[in-house]
């Protein structure tokens, strides 16, 4: 059997509770878990500052020094303190607000009459001090107070709360469950002293300790001696609750300190948006109320815009309701309002992805089934502006709608409405929103501009569970499916807001450059200026002859100006191109370092195999070429500069089976079966030939990756992909039998930057170039919504890869 130091309980404290706001809240958490009727109410007594009793002790022991000296030498010191002086000066450290503790620490110092006896009084004013959390809940027996408070990591909470669990029960009984609140109190202060008592009992229960008892090395827990005794008489023997008393503090509990503590921690236990939690917090220093600023919904009206997410476990599997609301994100534009649902096929693609693609990129395995596990879950964020704020507020309301920005800004995590540490602190981005914000286009939404709270619960998601020291959740799939929802739906509201500012902020008229016109305004232009020099007399000829030389000057500015038309609609295809090629290049880097990867697997399972030294050798300067090769193609860049494109001749179907033939090893790692549909006789276009690549590459990419998903959530689903090339107009038709495309996302999968991949593959370019790609050529790409699966979703692409005249 193990034995246990008495200082074990003093690390484990020091571990498990790691900061004074995490102290507060497990001492507040009790105290809710015992059924308080009027909340938790936090009395901070201060007469003497800390840093002032140090500050005090170090001069009252430098003249004790000074005294021993003057013994030894006969001599005074002049810079010695008058001992009355030093009373006064000491004095005027207490603190006046104190009253009956002023009153007292006063009395100590006018009744000390030497040095020795005032150095004693400092540190009884100093045990003055002291920190009372009270709470008028259940209590405890005197019984209890060994059998439960005194055991560290007790089991009484946790077994009522997994038969809560067992029964299928929604609220969870108690907040904490581990049994080591109660180390919270040591990390506030050496001493401790409870008063509890239960309704029905005549007097109150006691016990009392010393932490600095426990700080002996020498020492067995054993032999640190706690007893529970009987205390005083109540009057009201129906009363209830529990008074913690701690003293001898180990921090600084100046007023300031405390309004900054109730500010940005107690304000912040308690979600603020839950109307369901009516829990009392009352913080007193020296009998002042300290004021918690809450967090009101007038503030909240200010907001640009949000995003209120529900997940939920459905009969049909699990979904993800987002309601996202625009109401001013920076130009004119009416409220818009959008709900959608993310049903399974969409969150798995979106927040798990390919096994094979997080394996390679070194990211946790999250399996499908944490989808369904993770369990329901609420959060809403909303997003402000705050050069908004600035432009439309005067300078004193947009300094007051500042300072609660401040204030609450980051997305806090909450159990059953009680605030989970570390998320949402001032220096933890728990969603990455910062990193996020810097590399996206468009809207900054970062932590300084996002208000937000996630919801979770004890019973609705029991695989979400704390870390031992409060550090946050144990990392789990569960818990990187909660994470990658949010931070989903995040970038939907990103999405939206860019969307609207492309539709109704930057929406240009198209131009259409129409010589026909332009010849034919010259023409009558011309013929006028004839007209008109036929019948002016001789003296005004010279004004035609301006008009004449005007006509030319415009036909020059208007031969110019199409030619710099020309030249900018040349350079935005080259840019289509060359960002078409650089997806392209991904891809084929993803498929080149899979490549590159196989054979260093097969060469370093040779290298354990016997062979001839020369055979080795040569072995091992492949291994190192290969290991350096893999090495360069996981930075590659995927850029690539294309030359100016130029419209060929060329046989469609022929180019379909080219690209498919290159695929084929691919289809077979991912056992597609393929089928092919050629038409009756060749179908020769004139087109761009890399534009029609790009889309059908594309168009293969996306297959393959929803394909990949889909069977994962159906383990006996084949993947096919089937493709037909058709004459009169010249298409192809590419379906497969993937999850589909639901109508909430028919008129999106086209639009920039809107994507439902997981967020290592979330760029939202592939579709939006391969349908420019596709226009270049004058054709089109579009889903065909009169086909759909057994589902009622759309699985089928229409490329017509050129114009009916073409």
């Amino acid at each position: 059997m193990f034995k246990v130091t008495a200082r074990t309980v003093l690390e484990l404290g020091s571990e498990l509770i790691s900061s004074d706001p995490i102290a507060f809240y497990e001492l507040i958490k009790n105290g809710i878990d015992a059924g308080s009727k009027n909340g938790v109410t936090i009395k901070f007594d201060i007469v003497l500052a800390r840093r002032d009793f140090e500050e005090a002790k170090a001069e009252v022991l430098a003249e004790l020094k000074l005294q021993s000296l003057e013994a030894s030498d006969d001599e005074e010191q002049d810079d010695a303190w008058d001992f009355e002086d030093l009373k006064k000066w000491l004095a005027g450290k207490l603190i006046t607000e104190a009253d009956d503790l002023w009153e007292e620490a006063n009395s100590l110092i006018e009744a000390a009459e030497d040095l020795e006896e005032l150095a004693s009084v400092l540190q009884t004013i100093n045990g003055l001090n002291s920190i009372t959390v009270s709470d008028t809940g259940s209590g405890m027996s005197l019984k209890e107070l060994t059998s439960v408070f005194l055991v560290i990591g007790t089991s009484s909470r946790k077994t009522e709360i997994d038969a809560a669990l067992a029964g299928g029960k929604s609220h969870t009984p108690y907040l904490g469950e581990k049994g080591i609140g109660r180390l919270s109190a040591m990390r506030l202060g050496d001493t401790l002293s409870v008063r509890t008592t239960k309704s029905g009992e005549s007097h109150y229960s006691l016990i009392d300790i010393d932490w600095s008892a426990f700080d002996d090395s020498t020492k067995m827990i054993e032999d640190i001696t706690v007893t529970p005794a009987r205390g005083g008489k109540k009057k009201d023997p129906e009363f209830s609750g529990t008074q913690i008393v701690i003293r001898k503090l180990n921090a600084d509990w100046a007023e300031k300190r405390v309004g900054w503590l109730a500010m940005d921690d107690f304000s912040l236990l308690i979600n603020p948006l839950d109307k369901k939690i009516s829990q009392r917090i009352v913080v007193l220093w020296n009998g002042k109320r300290v004021n918690i600023r809450r967090l009101e919904n007038s503030f909240l009206s200010h907001a640009n815009a949000l995003v209120r997410g529900k997940y939920r476990n459905t009969e049909k599997g699990p979904e993800l309701e987002l309601r996202i609301e625009l109401n001013n994100i920076g130009f004119d534009h009416p409220k818009e309002i959008s709900i959608e649902t993310a049903t399974a096929d969409v969150l798995h693609g979106a927040l798990v992805g390919p096994k094979a693609k997080r394996r390679r990129m070194n990211k946790r395995d999250v399996d499908y089934t944490a989808l369904d596990t993770v369990g329901p879950f609420d959060f809403e964020l909303h997003w402000f502006n705050r050069s908004i704020l600035r432009k439309h507020k005067t300078t004193g309301e947009f300094q007051a709608l500042r300072n609660l920005l401040d204030q609450w800004m980051g997305v806090r995590l909450y159990r059953d409405g009680f605030r989970v540490y570390p998320y949402g602190e001032e220096d933890d981005d728990w969603l990455d929103l910062d990193k996020t914000a810097l590399k996206s286009k468009g809207y900054a939404l970062n932590r300084i501009q996002l208000i937000g709270q996630v919801e979770i619960g004890r019973l609705s998601n029991p695989r979400l569970i704390d870390q031992t020291n409060r550090e946050g959740l144990r990392q789990t799939p569960e818990e990187a499916i909660l994470k990658e929802t949010v931070q989903f739906s995040v970038e939907r509201l990103r999405d939206e807001m860019n969307r609207i500012t492309r539709e109704q902020k930057d929406a240009k008229q198209p131009f259409i450059a129409d010589e026909t016109r332009t010849a034919d305004l010259e023409k009558r232009m011309k013929a006028t200026i004839r007209s008109i020099g036929k019948v002016v007399p001789k003296e005004h000829r010279e004004a035609v002859q301006e008009l004449e030389l005007m006509r030319e000057e415009f036909s020059r500015y208007a031969a110019k100006a199409r030619e710099r038309i020309a030249d900018m609609e040349k350079d935005a295809d080259q840019m289509l191109a060359m960002a078409g090629i650089g997806l392209m290049v991904e891809v084929v880097a993803h498929e080149l370092t899979r490549s590159a990867e196989d054979a260093l697997d097969i060469l370093n399972s040779l290298k354990r195999k016997t062979v001839p030294d020369e055979v080795r050798q040569r072995l091992e300067s492949l291994r190192a070429s290969m290991n350096s090769i893999s090495k360069r193609l996981r930075i590659l860049d995927p850029l690539s500069v294309t030359g100016r494109q130029r419209k060929e001749r060329f046989k469609l179907d022929e180019l379909v089976d080219e690209i498919l033939d290159a695929h084929e090893v691919q289809f077979a790692r991912h056992e597609v079966q393929l089928s092919v549909f050629p038409p009756d006789k060749p179908v020769e276009v004139t087109a761009v030939k890399g534009m029609v690549v790009q889309v059908l590459e594309n168009l293969i990419s996306n297959s393959l990756y929803w394909m990949d998903v889909e069977k994962q959530r159906k383990m006996s689903r084949e993947p096919m992909l089937t493709i037909a090339v058709e004459d009169n107009p010249p298409r192809v038709r590419f379906t497969d039998n993937g999850p589909g495309i639901s109508k909430q996302y028919k008129d999106r999968i086209f639009d920039l930057f809107f994507s439902l991949k997981d967020k290592s593959r979330r760029r939202g370019l592939g579709l939006f170039i391969a349908k420019e790609a596709a226009e270049h050529n004058g054709g089109a790409l579009i889903l065909d919504v009169e086909t759909t699966n057994s589902e009622g979703r759309f699985t089928t692409f229409d490329y017509q890869v050129v114009g009916d005249d073409s």
